[in-house]
C-alpha cells in the first residue's frame, strides 16, 4: 500500500529518493540578525534529513528587505550578507546532503497586505491600494513597476546565493494563500492597469518573470518549483468559505487555478506545490482539526491532465492512508507533509517498516506552530516539544537509575511516563479513572476531534511499547505513597469543571461538558452553552452538528479570547462553522439563574428569559491540587505539572511533562 512513496522521482534533473517532500513552514526564531540561518535551524532540518524524507524544503527565506522591510531577524534572508549565508547555509546542505536528502531553499518575493505591521520597518506594500489583512484601516502602499523589477532581480540573485551555497534547488513564495504574488495573481487585489495587471496572464507576469530571471542568470537546469493554491476561498475581503459552503468565490476558482497552472508551467515552473486558501479563509492553507484528511484532493483531481510537470500536493496528509492514496492513485506526484513532520520528524522510516502505530500525530491545534510564529516565539510543536532544540532538548539516559511514581494518567502523566521509561527510570503510573487519558477521552468524542482520538492511541501505544507499569481504577493517597516509598513523584492529576455560583445550577437540565461528551448525559433539543472558550465553542458545535437548537452565552465581548491562546486559523474557522450551522451566539452575557426549561441570563444589565431543555456548562476548569497539597512538604522530589499546575491547554501539559520528566 505504500511502497509507491518511496519510489525515486525527478524534479527537473535532481533526483528524489522517494515522493515524500517535508512541505515549507515558518522560519521564524530560525535565523540570525545577519539573515543566516542559526543553530535552532540545522537541528530542525538536520533530524527532518535523518528521519528520511526525500525532500525538504525550507520555510520562507526573503530575498530582500529594503521595499518590505522587516524587522532583522525576522526571516533568513540571503542578500543581507551574501557571503556568511553562502558560508553557514553550505555546512547546513552539505549535512542534509550526507543522509540523501534534497533541499531546497524557499524565497520569499514578499508578504504585501498580509505582513504583520508589527513585524514591518516600513509601510505595508501590495499590487494596488488595499487594505492590510491585519489592521484593514492600513491601506498598502502601491508597488511601483521599478520596485516590481528590483524584487524579480533580487529574486533572481538570491537563487545564485541558493545554489552557491548548494541547496538543489528554490522554491518561490508564492502563488498561494495570498501573499504578495498571490495578490497580483488575483484580480480582487490587483486593479493595476501597467504590464503587472489586467487579465490572468498578465497578472502573472510578475510570477512569469521570476522564473524566467532565476533560469537565465543560473541556468536552465536548476530546479524551480512555485507554491501554488488551486482556489482561494474567499468570500470577501477577511472572509472565507467552508468546505461545505455555497458561496461566490471572489479570488482563484479551480477553472482559473487550472489555467494559472498551464501558465506557470509554460513560463518555466519546474514543479508545483500545491493546496489551497488564503489568510482571509486560513483555515485552507492551514487547516486546523476541523478540516478533513486530505481536504485539497477534490480540487486538484483535474490538474494533472493540464500539466507534465511534477506536481507535490499538501494538507493534512500526515495520516499514511491519505498520503498512500494521493500518490497510488495518480493524484499527485509526491506528498508534502508539513505539521506532521514536526510531529514525528521519522515519519518516512516509521512507514516503510510498517510501524504506523508509533507515528506521533498532529493534532491541528496550531498551539505550537503558527500560533507560535504568531505571537512571536519559535517554531515549535505542541506535542513535541523537541522541534527546533533538538541536540539541546533531546532525551538521555539517566545517571541515577529512580523509582517514579507518576499520578494521573491524563496526558502530562503519560508524557512523564512515556520520558521517564526512555531514560531508563523504573516508573508506575496510577489512574482513578477505567481508562486513561483524562479531559483526551471526551475531548476526542467530536467526529472533528479524531486526531485527538489518534494522538491518545499513540500514547496508550507507549505505554505497552515501553512496558510502562499502568494502574488503573486506583486513586493514589499519602498512604500508597508512604508505602511506594518512591525516589520522586509526578503529579498530573488534571483538572476539574468550574461550576458557577448560580440559582439553580444543581437542576437535573444542567450537564457539565463532560458529561455531555461522555454521555453520562444527554442533551435534549434546545441547548444553551454556557462559556465561549474553546471548549464552549467546540461543544456548541458538536451539539449544532446534531440538529441541536444551540444559543452560546459568553461574558466577554467575544469568543476564545480569554485563557490559552486559540491559533488564528482554529480560531476564525471554528465561529464560521458556529454561524454555518446557525449557533445563535451571544456575547457581554451570563447566566444568572436557571428554571425548569428556562434559563434567566442577562446582557449589559437587562436580564430577560430564554427557554432551554438542557444548560451546558463550560465556564473553564480549576486544577485539582488535593494531593500535592497534602505531600509536597513531606516529599523532597515532587513536581506539579499540566492541569494541575495551571489549566491551560495540550502543549503546556505536554511540555511541562517533558521537561520535568527529562531533568528527573
Amino acid at each position: 500500500m505504500y511502497k509507491r512513496l518511496f519510489e525515486p522521482i525527478k524534479i527537473g534533473k535532481v533526483e528524489l529518493k522517494n515522493r515524500i517532500v517535508m512541505a515549507p513552514m515558518g522560519n521564524l526564531g530560525y535565523s540570525d540578525t545577519d539573515g543566516c540561518f542559526n543553530k535552532r535551524a540545522f537541528d530542525y532540518f538536520i533530524e527532518r534529513a535523518k528521519g528520511g524524507v526525500g525532500l525538504i524544503i525550507t520555510g520562507v527565506s526573503k530575498v530582500e528587505n529594503e521595499i518590505e522591510k522587516f524587522i532583522p531577524g525576522t526571516a533568513p534572508t540571503p542578500a543581507i550578507n551574501p557571503g556568511r549565508f553562502i558560508q553557514i547555509a553550505g555546512e547546513l546542505t552539505e549535512r542534509v546532503h550526507a543522509y540523501n536528502t534534497k533541499i531546497f531553499l524557499q524565497l520569499g518575493v514578499g508578504f504585501g497586505r498580509v505582513a504583520a505591521p508589527a513585524l514591518l520597518l516600513t509601510h505595508p506594500v501590495a499590487p494596488s491600494p488595499i487594505p492590510n489583512y491585519w489592521k484593514p484601516d492600513i491601506i498598502c502602499r502601491e508597488l511601483t513597476e521599478k520596485e516590481i523589477e528590483t524584487i524579480i532581480q533580487k529574486t533572481a540573485e538570491a537563487a545564485f546565493i541558493a545554489k552557491e551555497a548548494g541547496f538543489d534547488g528554490v522554491e518561490i513564495h508564492a502563488v498561494h494563500e495570498g501573499y504578495l504574488l498571490d495578490q497580483f495573481a488575483i484580480a480582487l487585489f490587483n486593479k493595476r492597469k501597467d504590464r503587472f495587471g489586467g487579465d490572468l496572464r498578465g497578472r502573472l507576469t510578475f510570477a512569469t518573470e521570476i522564473v524566467k530571471a532565476i533560469k537565465h542568470l543560473v541556468g536552465q537546469d536548476y530546479p524551480v518549483s512555485v507554491r501554488f493554491s488551486m482556489k482561494s476561498f474567499i468570500k470577501d475581503f477577511n472572509q472565507g468559505g467552508l468546505p461545505d459552503e455555497i458561496f461566490e468565490e471572489k479570488g482563484r476558482d479551480v477553472e482559473e487555478g487550472l489555467e494559472a497552472a498551464k501558465i506557470l508551467e509554460e513560463a518555466g515552473y519546474d514543479a508545483l506545490d500545491v493546496d489551497n486558501g488564503s489568510y482571509d479563509a486560513w483555515y485552507w492553507a492551514h487547516p486546523p482539526m476541523y478540516q478533513s484528511n486530505g481536504l485539497n484532493i477534490p480540487y486538484v483531481k483535474r490538474l494533472k491532465e493540464v500539466v507534465k510537470i511534477p506536481i507535490m500536493l499538501a494538507g493534512k496528509l500526515d495520516a499514511v492512508e491519505f498520503a498512500a492514496k494521493v500518490v497510488n492513485d495518480g493524484i499527485s506526484d509526491m506528498v508534502a507533509i508539513g505539521r506532521g513532520l514536526l510531529t514525528d520528524p521519522y515519519w518516512p522510516k516509521k512507514v516503510l517498516k510498517g510501524d504506523i502505530e508509533d507515528i506521533r500525530p498532529c493534532i491541528g491545534c496550531q498551539v505550537g506552530c503558527i500560533g507560535r510564529i504568531i505571537q512571536p516565539r519559535p517554531l515549535c510543536c505542541a506535542v513535541n516539544p523537541t522541534v527546533g532544540r533538538e541536540k539541546e532538548y533531546e532525551i538521555k539516559p539517566a545517571e541515577i537509575k529512580k523509582r517514579v511514581m507518576v499520578v494521573g494518567g491524563g496526558v502530562a502523566g503519560m508524557e512523564a511516563a512515556r520520558v521517564l521509561a526512555l531514560r531508563g527510570h523504573d516508573v508506575e503510573l496510577y489512574e482513578k479513572n477505567e481508562k486513561l487519558g483524562g479531559h483526551l477521552v471526551e475531548g476526542s468524542v467530536p467526529d472533528f476531534k479524531k486526531d485527538d482520538a489518534r494522538l491518545l492511541s499513540w500514547y496508550k501505544y507507549q505505554m505497552k511499547k515501553h512496558d510502562i507499569k499502568v494502574y488503573l481504577n486506583t486513586e493514589v493517597t499519602k498512604e500508597l505513597i508512604d508505602y511506594k516509598k518512591p525516589d520522586a513523584i509526578i503529579i498530573a492529576t488534571g483538572s476539574e469543571p468550574i461550576i458557577p455560583n448560580v440559582k439553580g445550577i444543581d437542576s437535573s437540565n444542567v450537564a457539565l461538558a463532560t458529561e455531555l461528551l461522555g454521555g453520562v448525559k444527554e442533551a435534549k433539543d434546545r441547548v444553551m452553552v454556557v462559556g465561549g472558550g474553546l471548549v464552549g465553542c467546540e461543544l456548541a458545535l458538536w451539539l449544532a452538528k446534531q440538529g441541536k437548537k444551540v444559543t452560546l452565552i459568553e461574558m466577554l465581548n467575544d469568543l476564545m479570547v480569554s485563557g490559552a491562546p486559540v491559533a488564528h486559523a482554529n480560531r476564525i474557522m471554528l465561529i464560521d462553522l458556529l454561524k454555518f450551522y446557525k449557533v445563535e451566539i451571544l456575547t457581554n452575557t451570563k447566566l444568572v439563574e436557571v428554571k425548569d426549561n428556562e434559563a434567566i441570563v442577562e446582557t449589559m444589565g437587562e436580564r430577560k428569559g430564554i427557554s432551554v431543555d438542557t444548560i451546558a456548562l463550560a465556564v473553564g476548569y480549576k486544577p485539582n491540587k488535593r494531593l500535592y497539597e497534602m505531600i509536597s512538604k513531606g516529599y523532597p522530589d515532587v513536581y506539579l505539572i499540566g492541569d494541575s499546575r495551571e489549566p491551560q491547554n495540550i502543549m503546556y501539559a505536554i511540555w511541562d511533562a517533558y521537561e520535568v520528566a527529562r531533568e528527573i
